[in-house]
C-alpha cells in the first residue's frame, strides 16, 4: 500500500516538473546556433545579451550544470563512495533499525549506529574534497554559461 502512494507521488512530481520546468527547454539547434555567436561591442551589450539569454535558456543552463555535476562525481570516485556510504547508511539505519537491537550481549541503539556512521563517513567525505568539487562546479558552470550567454546574440523574438 505504501509503495502505491510513493509511486503516485513520483508521478505527480514528474508531471508538475514536465509542466513547469521541462516545458521551457529550448531546442538544441537554437541553443547551439553558432551563426548567432559574435563578440559584443562593449560591456553594456554583453550584459544585455547575458541577461536575456540567462532568462531565455534557463532550463538548458540547468541541464548544463547537472551534466557538469554528474561529470564531477564520475571523475571523483572517492566523493561518490563517501556520499553513497553516508546516504546509504542513513537510509539503511532509518529503514532497518527502528528500535535497539541486541548483538553479542550488547544493546545497540540507532543513535550508536548514527554516531558510528558519521565517525567513519565524515573523515571519508573530508578526504574526498567536496568543497573543491563544489567550487569547480560553480566556476566551470559560470564560465560556460557566462560565455554562452554573453556571446550568443538574442533571437528575433527579443
Amino acid at each position: 500500500m505504501e509503495v502505491v502512494g510513493h509511486l503516485n507521488n513520483i508521478q505527480e512530481y514528474a508531471k508538475s516538473l514536465k509542466d513547469t520546468r521541462l516545458s521551457t527547454i529550448r531546442h538544441p539547434g537554437e541553443f547551439f546556433d553558432y551563426q548567432r555567436v559574435s563578440r559584443p561591442k562593449d560591456t553594456q551589450e554583453y550584459l544585455k545579451r547575458a541577461s536575456y539569454n540567462v532568462r531565455y535558456f534557463s532550463a538548458n543552463y540547468a541541464i548544463v550544470v547537472a551534466l557538469l555535476a554528474v561529470y564531477s562525481l564520475i571523475t571523483n570516485p572517492l566523493l561518490l563512495i563517501a556520499l553513497g556510504f553516508l546516504i546509504g547508511g542513513f537510509l539503511s539505519i532509518n529503514r532497518f533499525v527502528a528500535e535497539p537491537i541486541e548483538f553479542n550481549g550488547k544493546v545497540i541503539t540507532p543513535h550508536n549506529l548514527y554516531v558510528g556512521l558519521f565517525v567513519i563517513g565524515i573523515p571519508l567525505l573530508w578526504f574526498a574534497a567536496p568543497i573543491s568539487t563544489f567550487f569547480w562546479l560553480v566556476g566551470s558552470s559560470g564560465c560556460l554559461i557566462g560565455a554562452h550567454a554573453g556571446l550568443l546574440e538574442p533571437g528575433v523574438e527579443s
